[in-house]
């Protein structure tokens, strides 16, 4: 059985082959500081200007090798940047006009472009062009190699940010959580208008290599490390009919493709209405967040509708634990979440630099030496 072939039956939440392996999307990649001393713990050779792959988190485009050596199953299209207005070296403008500013480790939020605007001023705002041609320069080609030389599961990433995440860069987070009580016609209006431009932009990106995907990465942050970022009748009102429908338009274009839904936080409280939104599959179970600490109990409550993605800290475990302990914690996570199929194994988030090597050499060793069906893995647990 293929990658691709095991990646159905994973969906299908059967017991086949090896806990896919994954890493090399926007969130889910190695920041630049922490690139170097990857490669030479596994021992290839060094790269003195890796590609950034995304601007704002300053994450590199992980190269083949390092795929090869980490055994990772998936290979990302990546959505190019596109009407992005340069500043100076340390700030840019991205296409919604949002400034951002060199903050040191990565690119902030300096000032939201639309915090003063009123409803008229929100029609009337210069949106991007979602359809630029310039999103999908040389995917369909690349789409095409790795379909038609490899078995490796090809991915979509995701087009830069989310439905919400870029009304509260344009509006300001204080502002637009604001606006949900205090003008809720703009709220509505403002995220139909993201909802709009984000339907053409997956438009015209799944025309051109919807074809060759089997998974497509949205990204759209609800939780904060306790709760949920706003209430859930709000959610329910503001957010979830419009995730909805843009899912639903994306799967009208590729009626094959998986929707991997990533949300950092506690938000166990909405993922069977995730599931109702048209997710396939949840990323990044972040286990840092109390409610989400305990992988086996999640998989029993709602493993069979859901699929995980995920679930290897590297808000904690990966920055403080010994070689060993990362050993134990991943046979935890694999068993927890891949008894019965349904799990894709990776960090919850970015790779920085104050993960130790060493610890990701041992997360990805033991993957594939302990990851195949049927998994044996007792003798790794405390």
């Amino acid at each position: 059985m293929n990658r691709r072939e095991m990646f159905t039956a994973l969906m299908n939440h059967e017991e086949v082959g090896h806990i896919l392996i994954d890493h090399g999307k926007q969130v889910g990649s190695i920041h630049k500081s922490a690139y170097p001393a990857i490669r030479e713990i596994m021992g290839l050779p060094a790269i003195e200007t890796p590609e950034i792959l995304d601007r704002m988190s300053q994450c590199v485009k992980s190269d083949e090798d390092l795929l090869q050596a980490w055994g990772v199953d998936f290979r990302w299209l990546a959505p190019k940047w596109v009407q992005v207005e340069e500043i100076d070296d340390k700030s840019y403008k991205n296409w919604f006009g949002t400034l951002f500013k060199d903050s040191g480790d990565y690119f902030a939020i300096g000032s939201t472009p639309c915090k003063e605007l009123d409803l008229d001023g929100i029609n009337n705002y210069p949106w991007p062009d979602a359809a630029d041609p310039g999103i999908i320069e040389g995917l369909r080609e690349e789409a095409e190699y790795w379909h038609n030389n490899t078995d490796y599961i090809i991915g979509a990433d995701g087009i830069k940010g989310g439905i919400l995440q870029n009304c509260l860069e344009v509006r300001g987070y204080d502002q637009f959580f604001m606006d949900f009580i205090l003008d809720p016609e703009l709220a509505h209006r403002l995220l139909d208008i993201m909802l709009d431009l984000y339907k053409d932009a997956y438009t015209l990106y799944l025309n051109e290599i919807g074809e060759y995907a089997q998974i497509l990465y949205l990204t759209d942050d609800f939780g904060a490390q306790n709760a949920l970022l706003i209430s859930p009748d709000m959610w329910r009102e503001f957010i979830k009919p419009r995730e909805a429908e843009l899912i639903k338009h994306i799967k009208s274009l590729a009626p094959h493709i998986k929707v991997m839904f990533h949300t950092d936080g506690s938000v166990l409280p909405i993922i069977e209405e995730m599931v109702e939104m048209g997710v396939d599959i949840l990323n990044p179970v972040q286990t840092s967040v109390e409610e989400l600490k305990d992988t086996a109990r999640l998989n029993a409550t709602v493993g069979d509708k859901i699929c995980f993605h995920g679930a290897m800290d590297v808000q904690n475990v990966l920055i403080n634990a010994t070689p060993a302990e990362v050993k134990a914690e991943t046979a935890r996570r694999m068993k927890d979440l891949g008894t019965g199929g349904g799990y894709i194994i990776s960090t919850c988030h970015n790779i920085s630099n104050d993960i130790p090597a060493e610890n990701l050499k041992t997360m990805f060793e033991t993957i594939q030496q302990y990851g195949s069906y049927p998994l044996n893995l007792d003798e790794l647990l405390p």
